[in-house]
């Protein structure tokens, strides 16, 4: 049935429904790659790992992100519609935040050689409290309601731009200069490294990059799936009135994909690789399931009083 409240492209409807379709079904690949990830995180208890937290979180964060993609395609105006635009929002910006976390802790570990451990619940923090006064910020004006094809900040450049895409194109940028830099830092170091030899700092750079391997990734992940949401929005802003269908399109596929090619180069990984054999994962699920020891507190005089009965 065609979606006749969808104002993008009110005169052919139909169209609505194929960008519908193919957002909840790139939503659907990130909510299940999110799962894998999570389950695998939990099941081997990577999590105790500083570097596999922050991979957990952003999992965490892609999962939620990925259900408002799913969300019911009813796009009348009232409480639920405005329900699914925070939704939307908050979880966009715990994403945006996250792979930002994930960028200034590569650039601590490669640039300033040093592990930000220390900022975990101040990340969090961030992640959190932010998005949460951001995606708070249209109820005060009613600018939550029918976007298109989907819920979010209606029609208005003017919220869209200070509330989403204008903060997310500074992000954006600054995260492409960062990772550039650390590209050309790690280029650099790899090439200082050749020649010479040293315990300490052979350990300091296998350390190092057992930091950095995990992490490197994500943040491209997340700015190659940005650009045709970005090149969409900056279409709309010069022409509000005439939406591109295959530039909506894109960004309808692009947008839901990152928890899922997330979940690609997790799984590509070779520890995690070695992990998924079903011997691995046997093993695993038997550990979870086996009863813990549990550890008595010692009381004294009890060795004595064993002995005498």
């Amino acid at each position: 049935m065609s979606n006749s409240s969808c104002s993008g492209f009110s005169d052919k409807p139909h169209l609505c429904d194929v960008i519908i379709g193919v957002r909840k079904f790139s939503g659907s690949l990130s909510f299940v790659g999110c799962l894998f990830m999570i389950f695998i995180i939990w099941l081997f208890k990577r999590y105790v790992v500083f570097a596999q937290r922050l991979i957990l979180y952003l999992s965490f964060a892609a999962l939620l992100d990925s259900i408002a993609y799913l969300m019911s395609s009813d796009i009348d105006d009232g409480p639920m519609c405005n329900f699914q635009g925070w939704w939307l929002t908050f979880f966009d910006w715990m994403v945006l935040l996250c792979v930002s976390c994930l960028t200034f802790n590569l650039f601590m570990n490669v640039i300033k050689q040093t592990v930000t451990e220390k900022y975990e619940w101040l990340y969090i923090g961030i992640c959190v409290i932010i998005p949460l006064i951001v995606s708070c910020l249209p109820f005060s004006k009613d600018r939550y309601g029918p976007a298109g094809a989907w819920c979010w900040i209606v029609e208005d450049i003017g919220w869209r731009i200070g509330i989403w895409y204008g903060p997310l194109f500074v992000i954006i940028v600054f995260m492409m200069v960062t990772y550039g830099y650390i590209i050309y830092s790690l280029s650099r170091k790899a090439s200082s490294w050749e020649g010479t030899y040293d315990p300490d700092t052979e350990r300091h750079h296998r350390l190092l990059k057992e930091d950095i391997k995990p992490l490197r990734v994500y943040p491209f992940i997340y700015l190659a799936v940005s650009i045709f949401p970005l090149i969409n929005r900056i279409q709309n802003a010069f022409s509000p009135d005439n939406h591109v269908f295959i530039l909506v399109l894109l960004s309808s596929i692009s947008s839901p994909l990152h928890g899922a090619l997330n979940a690609v180069v997790f799984g590509m990984d070779k520890e995690t690789l070695h992990k998924l054999r079903p011997s691995e994962i046997k093993l695993a699920i038997q550990a979870k399931r086996a009863p813990k020891a549990v550890v008595q507190e010692y009381q004294p005089g009890s060795d004595r009083q064993a002995l005498e009965d």
